[in-house]
């Protein structure tokens, strides 16, 4: 279910111009699943879950510090949270 949310994911991203690629970060854990990179230079990172899950704990605090440096950090669980997730990295919104 997972997988298949980020692929769909991936496809909006792209349908708007932009990318998404898987974020690795090795010796460093925790980190989100992609990075949206959409035109005009909009930036997010996105924790990709299943329906209902929640971050694990290593998770929530590396979200807590890519805010604290000014990051974008968006949990998505539902495909149709996929419109204003993006809506809101386009325009500039606050992250969830």
């Amino acid at each position: 279910m997972e997988r298949q949310l980020e692929q769909k994911l991936v496809r909006a991203v792209k349908a708007l111009g932009g990318i998404a690629p898987k974020f690795i970060s090795p010796g460093f854990a925790g980190m989100p699943d992609r990075l949206v990179v959409l035109p005009i230079g909009k930036i997010a990172f996105v924790e990709v879950k299943a329906h209902g899950m929640k971050p694990r704990p290593l998770q929530v605090k590396r979200h807590e510090l890519l805010r604290r440096l000014g990051c974008r950090v968006y949990l998505l669980d539902d495909e149709e949270q996929i419109p204003r997730l993006l809506a809101e990295i386009t325009r500039g919104g606050d992250a969830t």
